[in-house]
């Protein structure tokens, strides 16, 4: 009988963890991993401020967990999870039961609104993608209103945008209003000076993980970019037209974004388990409920004590390390090991103010500005290459930098300018056909090419003129390239190995200056690995040929145009590097350069050729995209078990 693990919740915990278990048994068909969670895709909570932003479209927070696992053995369910019957283990879901020998639970947190009145029914959470689409279209439905109020007072309160709460997720979503501002003013036509930004909070300082001289250098930029932050300052009612603090103040607004804390997801409350804060259920160091020792709890939902009295941060990096740990400990129980504590390791806090300005503390480095967003972004990539590969990281190159508007990133809009690739297409057919006629030359020989055009001079006529050239260039001439004993790569070892090979070279290069002088020595190196003698440098040469075709016929029908474009480049660098190249081969470099930007798609095949390509790759490496009520159904799963 095979053993089934059961994992409830695809956050950062539950994903690591099916990911290590599917790695560890991807041979073993006696091992069964299922993942449920009631969305069909992965969210990346620490970009959702972004989607509320207006920053990036939706679609960048989130991956779709076939991507994640179509490869794998693991088994995705979508469907809510409705209880857990750790008597009978057995996960009972609204369409389904799961049996388990090995239980995961990481269905992670939800907002705390610790008892202060209207915030649940007046205010917006920012804990899911659903969260941040409402926030979105609020804002822009508000503002839009709001252009169209003649009354002072009714508008400014309409403009009004408090964020309640300064740990991260709140000075990042107030970094992305404060971006988000400008834009607002000028597409709905409202004067920006009457948008109003606070940040609210019931603490003395802001951003409390991070260590002070970090904290206040976020807290200078926001202010000096117009937010005001209002400390000491506990919100006590929530009104849809106000909210109040402890001191009687009334803020009028219609929109309060609440990211005050959070507390266990109550989803299983009837789970009999001891808790620890926040409602969060409490584990020993081996992440397991005490007495239940096949159920183990991960990610924000678990509070397991390093350290006595202090439990672990819920934070990703946190979560990830609780999954790996419970994922460890499981295969330990199957494969007859010896356990592991949780010993946590984390490397440091990060927070953004926008698409432009971050601080950061990594591993006792301080950073600020540029650098510290920089590193942001690398350590989004690294997460994003370890759950879904070098596909995720594409796509988030894509929305971060390539697709970015409003200069809202560390690069402004420098990378995401966008320009008609119609104004490329003669480059194109330019460069293609200077390549056709460079491997023509080198076909028939150079002193033969030039030697067809001086004889087509004394023709009578045009026709005789056509016929004359024609003839003389349909001939390969004695100096061609591609004729054995002709070796016209300037490499030492080479010429002193074929008589006259060095003024068969001399003559291929005396025509041009080249860019340099002679070639270096780490080239010449390489060279000599490839063409270490004369007999493999003509077969070498006869490549060059082919490949100077190939590239002048790709870029002229623009058929894979980025890989000839880069070839191209490729090319040029090397002939300048044999010290054969003049200056006038840049031509071919940086116009190469410049057609890598899917000139192909403009009139070429590429315009038909690589949609087609990547649908089949992504079915072929993703696994092909059925319906969710297919893909991850509990009955179809059963049914492909059978």
């Amino acid at each position: 009988m095979s053993t089934k693990i059961v994992i409830l919740g695809a956050g950062y915990a539950g994903v690591h963890a099916a990911k290590k278990l599917a790695k560890h048994y991807k041979k073993n068909e006696d091992v069964e991993i299922t993942l449920i969670d009631r969305n069909p895709y992965h969210t990346l909570m620490t970009e959702l401020h972004e989607v509320a932003g207006g920053r990036v479209p939706e679609d960048s927070v989130k991956i779709d967990l076939y991507r994640i696992f179509s490869t794998t053995k693991v088994k995705v369910v979508v469907d809510n999870i409705e209880e857990v019957d750790s008597d009978n283990n057995v996960v009972k879901t609204t369409d389904g039961e799961y049996k388990f020998d090995y239980l995961m639970i990481g269905i992670g947190s939800e907002p705390a609104f610790f008892g202060v009145p209207g915030v649940k029914e007046n205010g917006f959470t920012l804990w899911s993608l659903d969260d941040a689409l409402r926030i979105r279209a609020h804002i822009e439905d508000i503002v839009r209103r709001a252009s169209y109020e003649k009354d002072e007072v009714k508008r400014r309160k309409m403009l009004t945008f408090i964020v309640a709460g300064s740990g991260f997720t709140g000075i990042e979503m107030a970094g992305e209003l404060l971006e988000w501002k400008k834009t607002l003013a000028k597409e709905y036509r409202v004067n920006e000076e009457e948008i109003r930004l606070l940040v609210v909070e019931a603490m003395g300082t802001i951003l409390n993980m991070l260590d002070r001289d970090q904290a206040d250098k976020a807290e200078n930029y926001m202010i000096k970019h117009g937010f005001e932050v209002m400390k000491n300052s506990p919100i006590v009612e929530v009104d849809k037209e106000y909210i109040k603090l402890k001191d009687g103040t009334i803020l009028p607004t219609e929109t309060l974004i609440w990211t005050c804390g959070i507390q266990a997801n109550a989803d299983l409350n009837d789970l009999e388990v001891e808790r620890g804060r926040a409602n969060r259920y409490k584990t020993n160091k081996k992440m397991q409920i005490e007495g239940k020792e096949n159920m183990y709890v991960i990610g924000d939902l678990s509070w397991v004590e390093v350290e006595e009295g202090k439990g672990n941060p819920q934070i990703v990096e946190a979560a990830e390390q609780t999954g790996v740990t419970a994922a460890k400990n499981i295969m330990a129980s199957i494969d007859g090991k010896e356990h592991e504590d949780f010993n946590p390791k984390y490397h440091g806090f990060m927070v953004s103010v926008g698409g432009r300005y971050c601080v950061a503390n990594l591993m006792g480095l301080k950073l600020s500005g540029f650098f510290a967003m920089l590193m942001k972004h690398i350590v989004n990539m690294k997460y994003l290459f370890s759950v879904n590969d070098i596909h995720a990281v594409y796509k988030y190159l894509l929305h971060e930098f390539f697709g970015m508007k409003e200069r809202r990133s560390i690069m402004g809009n420098h990378l995401s300018s966008k320009g008609n690739r119609l104004w490329l297409v003669p480059l194109r057919l330019y460069i293609g056909f200077l390549w056709i006629i460079e491997a023509s030359k080198k076909l028939v020989g150079e002193e033969t090419w030039a030697g067809a055009f001086t004889s087509a001079k004394g023709a009578n006529g045009i026709f005789d003129y056509i016929g004359t050239l024609t003839s003389k260039l349909f001939t390969i001439g004695p100096d061609s390239w591609v004729l054995a004993g002709n070796v016209k790569m300037p490499f030492p070892w080479l010429h002193d190995a074929v008589s006259g090979a060095s003024q068969a070279a001399d003559s291929a290069v005396a025509t041009v200056t080249p860019i340099l002088s002679k070639t270096p020595g780490f080239y010449e190196a390489i060279m000599k690995v490839f063409m270490p003698n004369p007999e493999v440098a003509v077969w070498f040469q006869r490549i060059v040929v082919l490949a100077e075709l190939a590239i002048g016929a790709c870029l002229i029908i623009g058929l894979f145009t980025f890989l000839a474009s880069a070839a191209s480049a490729f090319m040029t660098l090397n002939f300048i590097l044999t010290a054969m190249a003049g200056w006038d081969i840049l031509w071919f470099t940086f116009g190469s350069i410049a057609l890598m930007s899917g000139a192909g798609k403009t009139f070429g095949v590429d315009y038909y050729l690589m949609p087609w390509i990547s649908q089949k790759f992504s079915d072929f490496w993703m696994g092909k995209r059925r319906p969710i009520y297919e893909e991850h159904s509990g009955q179809v799963q059963e049914k492909h078990l059978a």
